[in-house]
């Protein structure tokens, strides 16, 4: 493995500065590798900014591939007024009010899910996840596989075959004990019309077309009367990327994938050295919690 490029030696980039006349009205944070610390957690230092945010005015977005239900459970405790990006940016939720959802077609979703059972019928240890708005529905039971979709699906049903469920579809997950790359060549041919997305090493996302991170914060920004100069946006993986370029302040980790690296205009430090709290705590003033 490779040393991460620093902000002094990555080109094109520049260490965070924050103008004294800065209007930042909305923060937007991926959340593995992003906002979570190095073991999954929210860092407690996020709850007190958080307070601080809401009497500045500030709205916080979560942004992720996890599902509404997963992400109002982690952040329960502070969810009131709070938005929400989930399913990579097929669902957009403010204070428990949806502000926009893309949904695929159900013939789409049935062709992902056929080719995912032949991406397993080849031997590869794959598993699908069909997201729809009520809840996340897998036909595999096994506990190995289940406990990685339990982390991002809090609502979450076992179901004999995928294709039965009476639910919108925001989304098709397939997971792959390896990684996705082989996942994410066998669903090549759906990407004339729909987005196939690696989200992480393990996952690949199949949506709507031009539906990610940055159409969720574009949506939200018209929401609220704002801009991309108003935004700061924080991002590690290559399903930040387009996130990074819907605002004027984006920040990659410094853990980030190479890709992000080039693509945000500065650098916060990692989210192991919970890099976000670092950048937010000098845009309210003072130091990290």
């Amino acid at each position: 493995m490779t040393d991460r490029p620093t902000p002094t030696d990555t080109a094109g980039q520049q260490p965070f500065d924050l103008p004294a006349d800065l209007d930042v009205r909305l923060v937007v944070a991926d959340m593995d590798g992003t906002l979570l610390d190095g073991a999954g957690r929210i860092p407690d230092g996020l709850w007190p900014l958080l307070d601080r945010m809401r009497q500045r005015g500030i709205a916080f977005a979560p942004a992720s591939g996890r599902q509404y239900a997963t992400l109002r459970r982690m952040f329960d405790r502070a969810s009131d007024g709070m938005v929400f990006i989930a399913e990579n940016g097929s669902l957009v939720v403010r204070d428990g009010v949806e502000v926009s959802s893309t949904p695929v077609e159900r013939s789409f979703a049935d062709e992902a899910i056929r080719l995912a059972r032949g991406v397993a019928d080849s031997g590869r240890d794959v598993g699908t996840v069909l997201c729809g708005k009520r809840s996340a529905y897998v036909e595999r039971s096994d506990a190995a596989f289940l406990a990685e979709a339990e982390r991002y699906y809090a609502e979450l049903a076992v179901v004999d075959d995928l294709m039965e469920p009476d639910d919108e579809v925001l989304k098709i997950a397939v997971f792959d004990f390896e990684e996705a790359s082989d996942v994410a060549a066998a669903m090549a041919p759906l990407r004339a019309t729909h987005q196939v997305v690696v989200s992480g090493h393990h996952w690949v996302d199949l949506m709507a077309s031009g539906v990610d991170k940055g159409h969720a914060v574009r949506q939200l920004q018209q929401a609220m009367g704002i801009g991309p100069a108003n935004t700061m946006v924080f991002g590690d993986y290559l399903n930040d990327l387009q996130m990074l370029d819907a605002a004027d302040h984006s920040y990659a980790m410094a853990n980030a994938h190479p890709e992000v690296l080039a693509r945000a205009r500065y650098v916060a430090p990692s989210n192991q050295d919970l890099g976000v709290l670092t950048v937010l705590s000098a845009l309210l003033g003072g130091d990290p919690e």
